[in-house]
């Protein structure tokens, strides 16, 4: 939605890459002149903060687009079971228990745990200068074993961080805005006690 004192008179998607669409809206801001705003747009992804007794269960793995490897809570697209391709479109509503249902599954495919509990904590809008892209967190515990399913770009090593060192090794170089968010989330919602 645009507000009146703001025209869009064009949105062009220049590119489709199968993981997110890239373009610009053409607006016509308050003062009449015309810009081109750049944006990039992405299904909506889940982030699991999971409590395995006295630690987080976390994943390392090598994020290419920074040429480094990232401790980091487990994560995922959600996706929808009616779409033919299983993704929900990018900027869609998302519903707690769609969040709560892409954490368990993206849970048990990274790190063969699987949760009887499932908390939604929160879902917002990401990076809103240039992403059109939301991101939900889900709090998961009473862990079970399961098997994984990695997919085919996943090489994931899974790791337990102690509760009490969390986020001082979500904060350590390179530090990502995923998992810093999810362990402050939980912390504040007292599930790190």
């Amino acid at each position: 939605m645009v507000p009146e004192d703001w025209e869009r008179v064009e949105s062009v998607a220049e590119y489709e890459t199968g993981w997110y669409t890239g373009g610009y809206d053409l607006l016509r801001q308050p003062d009449g002149t015309e810009k081109k705003y750049y944006w990039a747009e992405l299904p909506p992804a889940v982030v699991v903060v999971a409590r395995e007794g006295d630690h987080l269960v976390m994943v390392q793995q090598y994020r290419p687009a920074i040429r480094e490897y990232c401790l980091e809570l487990p994560a995922g697209i959600v996706e929808d079971v009616d779409s033919p391709d299983g993704e929900l479109a990018a900027g869609s509503d998302v519903a707690p228990e769609a969040y709560e249902s892409a954490a368990a599954r993206e849970l048990a495919e990274e790190t063969g745990r699987h949760p009887e509990t499932t908390v939604f904590l929160s879902d917002f809008w990401v990076s809103t200068g240039v992403l059109r892209h939301r991101r939900g967190l889900v709090f998961a515990t009473d862990l079970a074993g399961t098997d994984r399913e990695l997919d085919s770009n996943e090489f994931i090593e899974v790791t337990r961080v102690p509760v009490e060192d969390a986020f001082d090794r979500a904060r350590e170089d390179p530090a990502n805005d995923a998992t810093i968010e999810g362990v402050l989330f939980a912390e504040r919602e007292g599930l790190l006690s």
